[in-house]
């Protein structure tokens, strides 16, 4: 281990021999650090295990308690993956509530001042642009790809693969592999380039994108849409997935069609501050 000599470890931190500590590093308990982790300097980390790999730039803030109020000191953690990019100024709260954690999976970038909250889950790959904010319990799927400023209500989900525009805000659940844009945000379209870099044929695309018109086609309540689905296009995974995704939705799935999506900015702004 390659500590700076101006760093405060607890005694109670796991740290792998080959971790990188740099100056101003503030390492409090209940801290587990893997091999070839490399930690800038001034960032403060407490109850989290951090895996191998991963950097932490300066200033970032790992595993401190949420802002819950209901939250009562009970043991939980922040549990981060391989091969992250923690940038500048970065909060990640442990969970509240008994044993639970907050959990980011490996290869997600979290870029300067992104936050999440307590109890959320981050899949694979994800990357929050500058200054996302995700509420508590927020879900965010495999190769979400989150626009700065962007701001998530607590308990929503977002799919996976899908891509949300800077400056959006969304209280319900954003459709897997979709585009999303507006306040609140909506989906306009597929994420096609995240679809062809993962390998999803053209045919297959063409065919997602025949189930996506019908579900924020105006002529089709969602039950209907999905109906219309079943009977008249060739099913594949992704289809499945958006299909289980928005059937198990507790808060709703943002499909508006993209003439009700157009807002003036006058309304825009009513809507976002009003």
């Amino acid at each position: 281990m390659t500590t700076d000599k101006t760093a405060i470890i607890h005694k109670s931190a796991q740290i792998a021999d080959d971790a990188i500590i740099g100056p101003h590093v503030i390492i409090g308990e209940n801290v587990k650090i893997g091999s070839g982790v490399k930690i800038i300097a001034n960032a403060y980390l407490e109850f989290c295990e951090i895996g191998e790999g991963t950097v932490i730039s300066p200033f970032a803030s790992i595993g401190t308690p949420p802002q819950d109020l209901g939250y009562k000191n009970e043991p939980t953690k922040v549990i981060l993956g391989k091969n992250c990019l923690i940038k500048e100024n970065v909060t990640i709260n442990r969970a509240s509530g008994e044993g639970n954690v907050t959990a980011i999976g490996d290869k997600c970038l979290l870029m300067v001042g992104a936050h999440v909250a307590h109890n959320c889950h981050l899949a694979n790959e994800v990357i929050l642009a500058n200054l996302v904010t995700l509420g508590g319990h927020v879900s965010v799927g495999f190769g979400a790809f989150i626009g700065g400023m962007g701001v998530y209500h607590q308990h929503i989900r977002i799919g996976e693969m899908c891509i949300i525009s800077g400056f959006s805000a969304a209280r319900q659940d954003i459709l897997p592999f979709s585009k999303n844009d507006g306040c609140p945000a909506s989906a306009t379209g597929l994420n096609v380039i995240a679809l062809k870099r993962r390998g999803v044929s053209q045919e297959e695309r063409t065919t997602i994108n025949e189930a996506f018109k019908l579900l924020i086609s105006p002529e089709y309540n969602t039950t209907q849409a999905i109906e219309k689905i079943k009977k008249e296009v060739k099913i594949n995974k992704q289809i499945e997935t958006m299909i289980d995704f928005i059937q198990s939705s507790k808060r709703g799935v943002s499909l508006k069609t993209h003439k009700v999506r157009f807002r003036t900015n006058e309304e825009n702004s009513e809507v976002c501050n009003g």
